[in-house]
């Protein structure tokens, strides 16, 4: 029989070599490839957004009349617009503005969706029916016509009650922009956020640990907290993934249609709004002015896709084993 102390020193040992839960999930998500390719354009995508204006080499909203409808050349990388504005600039700026709607928009998610879920799913009754209730209303209409009904309706009462109130500047501004597209997402995000976390709790509710915490008197907040919504953690982390790529879709859409982020605020969706029509006329003149913003927002909704699915396989124990 061995000495207690090489007991000790090899179950050190095994402890030091053991990784971490997190550490065996981040090598599981490195090993899925296309789930590693949308985690690096994830990544690129915030760090273009931090940096913008560091990596633009132009404002955003500088005109240069003498290079309207530039293709791409040395001086401007992926050419110039209508007004002569870098089309290179206003992409980079247009990441900034998207992940800024996709940031507070997830806040609000979470904000709303976490708590209204954890809520409904453990007390139950009159609680949980009015909350599902409210998700119900919203679920009962298609989620991207609401969206656009919310941006339509509520975007010209903020700018007419800014306008009303001596804040004309405010609204010229175009911030007020972020917070009606804001408004809008958050609106209808948190409730399948909420359903979702619902169900979560209701199934680690009824653990072993979950119960022998409410027999000896635990607080419902502290269960709710410290037993419950981490045990559910994983599935929840991936919905959110997944959302994330839907909100960044779902600005552009906004954008696009003239509901969203208005010009010169640059946005995905409102670079190929403005030059779809002329790209159309003069196909393939400047495929570049449509193409290229489409194809890095398509870029950027895959790749939440692939990392929501690599997180789901990473963290779901059932599959675990196939890493």
């Amino acid at each position: 029989m061995a000495p207690a102390t090489t007991l000790d020193a090899q179950s050190q040992t095994i402890a030091v070599r053991s990784p971490s839960p997190w550490r065996r999930v981040a090598g599981r998500v490195a090993r899925n490839i296309p789930g590693l390719v949308g985690f690096i354009v994830i990544i690129a995508f915030f760090a273009t957004a931090l940096a913008a204006n560091f990596l633009a080499p132009y404002s955003y909203d500088k005109q240069d009349l003498n290079q309207i409808e530039k293709p791409p050349s040395i001086e401007h990388w992926m050419g110039t617009d209508s007004l002569g504005r870098d089309m290179l600039s206003r992409l980079i700026y247009g990441a900034r503005s998207s992940a800024f709607v996709v940031i507070l928009v997830t806040v609000v998610n979470l904000t709303l969706g976490i708590p209204f879920g954890a809520l409904a799913g453990y007390f139950g009754g009159w609680v949980d029916n009015l909350i599902m209730r409210v998700t119900e209303i919203l679920f009962a209409f298609p989620g991207l016509l609401l969206i656009f009904l919310i941006a339509a309706t509520v975007r010209p009462a903020v700018l007419d009650w800014a306008r009303a109130n001596g804040l004309t500047e405010l609204a010229r501004s175009g911030y007020l922009d972020y917070a009606v597209v804001i408004l809008a997402l958050g609106t209808i995000g948190w409730a399948g956020l909420a359903r979702f976390v619902r169900g979560q709790v209701l199934t680690v509710g009824q653990r072993e640990y979950v119960m022998s915490a409410q027999a000896t008197g635990v607080q419902t907040i502290r269960i709710i907290a410290r037993h419950i919504l981490p045990n559910a953690l994983a599935p929840i982390i991936v919905s959110i993934s997944a959302g994330m790529g839907f909100i960044a879709l779902s600005e552009g859409y906004l954008s696009y249609l003239g509901i969203g982020l208005q010009p010169p605020n640059p946005s995905w969706g409102n670079i190929m709004a403005d030059n779809a029509g002329r790209y159309w006329r003069t196909f393939p003149q400047f495929i570049w002015l449509v193409a290229i913003p489409g194809a890095i927002l398509s870029a950027i909704v895959l790749a939440f896709a692939f990392f929501g699915d690599a997180l789901n396989e990473a963290l779901n124990p059932e599959l675990a084993d196939k890493f």
